[in-house]
């Protein structure tokens, strides 16, 4: 069953933090269309307002802008709440390692707040976005929840720590908290933009620029890339999951493995390109291989993604040749 058959109370009142950004402004255009009321929490430091713009004239959606750094803002966005989708954070391994201050007022205090803020409101659902950099440099794949090596940025120790506070608030304070382990997720609206940008949206914009992509390292490191609407699937499953299965952490991916060297050619052959790419150093805090086991995503939440990356990258690719100017 793919998401928009899925089925809340009429009168349900979702949040999601970090709505102006990629998944939450995703997020929130969905439950708009299935007629749920949805309350945006942002404060545009990396959302767009565009994304904002997009569905400001729907009735049933509410933006505030704020910041999840302030716990009287996350106490009042909150308020009649049932669920709390929570993604907002800052992205990028690279960028922590530059900014582990920021990252741990933001991704770790902030996530508290949001966690706190929904306990005191008595929240049904708390389902928030982790990553699937907590592996860090285990080696085995594909990758299984409980099996986790060394931390390799401060990102990945936000997420982690995120996990282990959302444990503690499944147990101490009964709030049924979901930790999702998003696997290098892509579609419409991902932001082509910006040193850190994503891989796949940065690569079909620099080709549609007639400009020559860099492949960070020789190209074949692996991702187990995710399309948008198996993400909005896994988030809206968590919501209606049993409390047995509350407190824990779930891979959210396909299942697949893609390598970074194919995906480039894919791309050019689909844009009709013919460009060989610049190589540069790896970066730092990468993980060189990643692939998802999602057998307890699809036995706890009842996870079953529909699209695999072959449909999703066709998809992605529609998208930013309607909306990038070349």
């Amino acid at each position: 069953m793919g998401y928009k058959e899925l089925k809340f109370d009429y009168n349900s009142i979702f949040l999601v933090t970090g709505g102006a950004g990629f998944i939450g402004s995703n997020l929130c255009e969905a439950l708009t269309d299935m007629g749920y009321q949805v309350r945006c929490l942002d404060n545009l430091s990396t959302g767009k307002q565009e994304n904002v713009d997009l569905l400001s004239d729907r009735a049933n959606y509410t933006f505030i802008k704020g910041d999840i750094r302030d716990l009287d803002t996350c106490m009042e966005a909150c308020k009649g709440v049932d669920y709390v989708l929570n993604q907002a954070a800052w992205g990028s391994v690279p960028r922590s390692i530059e900014m582990p201050l920021l990252y741990e007022e933001i991704n770790i205090r902030g996530t508290l707040n949001m966690m706190e803020a929904a306990r005191q409101n008595k929240v049904k659902k708390f389902v928030f976005a982790s990553s699937s950099s907590v592996y860090g440099d285990h080696p085995v794949l594909p990758k299984v929840e409980g099996q986790e090596g060394n931390l390799l940025s401060p990102y990945a120790l936000t997420k982690r720590v995120d996990e282990e506070y959302g444990k503690l608030y499944t147990k101490l304070y009964g709030l049924d908290t979901y930790a999702l382990r998003y696997f290098n997720v892509f579609g419409r609206r991902q932001d082509p933009n910006g040193a850190y940008a994503a891989v796949i949206p940065k690569f079909i914009k620099q080709l549609l620029d007639g400009e020559v992509p860099t492949i960070n390292g020789d190209g074949k490191q692996s991702r187990d890339f995710t399309y948008i609407d198996n993400v909005i699937e896994a988030n809206l499953k968590a919501c209606l999951a049993p409390s047995e299965a509350a407190g824990n952490a779930f891979n959210i991916a396909y299942g697949g493995r893609e390598y970074l060297i194919d995906i480039y050619y894919d791309l050019c052959k689909a844009l009709d390109k013919d460009v060989e790419p610049n190589f540069g150093p790896d970066r730092a805090g990468d993980i060189k291989h990643s692939n998802a086991d999602i057998s307890k995503a699809k036995k706890l939440l009842g996870y079953d993604p529909e699209y695999d990356f072959k449909k999703g990258i066709e998809l992605a690719i529609e998208w930013y040749k309607a909306n990038l100017a070349g």
